[in-house]
């Protein structure tokens, strides 16, 4: 499920290389603790929590309301378990940009090395990155998107998108299974600035629009398209602009599309190959004007400093008193034996 939203403002600029490097050292010995203290679900449990993860790369030191805060925190974390994944039982794939899409590709590496399954870590990739781009279409771009996992089925999913006109960016965190409902109310909780207009399929009250929409793909090609004329004419008199700028051509592709995946769920028709956010607001329209079925449009989008912050907010990045800080964190974990009764728990409580 969707365990929350963040809204950032959107910087540019980057992260300078001294601080990438500090930070990931840092970040790899905090997941040794948490993962040694408390398993590798918690730490799947504390990244896909918002506030957590925000947390966390302010107290590594990035700024803390910026969109740079996301991209950086996650190669940090990546690059700060690699070469340690088969130690810790957890497995990171995907990044911004170009790596974002390599993201399957990875997995099936990390699948292929280590004697596990990974179709269904793809398949949640996938679906998470359509979901908040087709099901909930709130403006914003995804082009940050990164999954953690284990070989047992537990993952996370950390994705951030742009929208460069409001100048704001949002993060969105899944937590799931084997066993987690992709489509509906995935939410646990949500920061946001700024509420959009937003088409919400994920919404519990657009369950009307999710079944109509199903109906209404399974339908003869000749009487959608019809219908789809009609829409594009009547949808002016509704209080939501759908906006379908989809042509007869590519309507009637998509519609193909979803008939061959034999669409008996909503989920079907959201993953199928070809399907994207025009198509979902072409039916979303159908389903509207046809049935009456209108969905949500309610935007579901409803810490701190300790070494300072890359821009000098609130304070430059105090260089030593960083390494100071990773070299008391390692040589604690070196000492923190069984045989030498330390007591983690309560370094935890203080530190975590």
């Amino acid at each position: 499920m969707r365990t929350g939203i963040a809204n950032l403002p959107l910087h540019t600029g980057k992260a300078p290389q001294w601080l990438l490097n500090k930070m990931s050292k840092l970040a790899g010995l905090i997941i040794e603790l948490v993962i040694r203290e408390y398993g590798v679900n918690t730490l799947i449990d504390k990244l896909s929590d918002p506030f957590w993860f925000q947390a966390l790369g302010c107290f590594l030191g990035f700024d803390w309301h910026s969109s740079g805060l996301t991209t950086t925190l996650c190669f940090a974390i990546k690059k700060g378990i690699r070469d340690r994944e088969e130690e810790f039982g957890i497995f990171i794939a995907g990044g911004k940009g170009k790596y974002a899409l390599s993201t399957p590709d990875e997995i099936k590496k990390y699948g292929f090395k280590y004697g596990f399954d990974p179709s269904f870590f793809i398949y949640a990739s996938r679906m998470s990155a359509k979901v908040d781009t087709i099901c909930l279409q709130d403006g914003f771009s995804l082009y940050q998107h990164m999954i953690i996992f284990t070989p047992y089925g537990e993952w996370a999913v950390i994705q951030q998108g742009m929208n460069p006109e409001v100048k704001l960016a949002r993060r969105y965190h899944w937590r799931g299974d084997k066993n987690k409902d992709f489509i509906i109310e995935p939410h646990s909780g949500i920061v946001c600035p700024k509420r959009m207009q937003t088409l919400n399929l994920t919404a519990r009250e657009s369950e009307a629009s999710r079944s109509a929409i199903t109906a209404i793909a399974s339908e003869k090609m000749s009487g959608l398209i019809s219908e789809y004329k009609k829409a594009r004419r009547l949808q002016m008199s509704l209080k939501f602009n759908y906006n379908p700028n989809l042509s007869l051509r590519r309507f009637e592709d998509a519609v193909l599309r979803i008939q061959d995946n034999n669409p008996t769920s909503f989920a079907k028709i959201v993953e199928t190959q070809g399907v994207g956010p025009a198509t979902v607001r072409a039916l979303a329209l159908l389903a509207h004007l046809i049935y009456g079925a209108e969905p949500s449009f309610r935007d579901p989008a409803v810490y701190s400093y300790a070494h300072g912050g890359k821009d000098g907010v609130p304070y430059p990045v105090n260089r030593s008193y960083y390494d100071r800080t990773t070299k008391i964190l390692r040589d604690f974990l070196n000492k923190a034996r069984p045989e030498n009764k330390i007591d983690i728990k309560e370094f935890l409580r203080i530190t975590i």
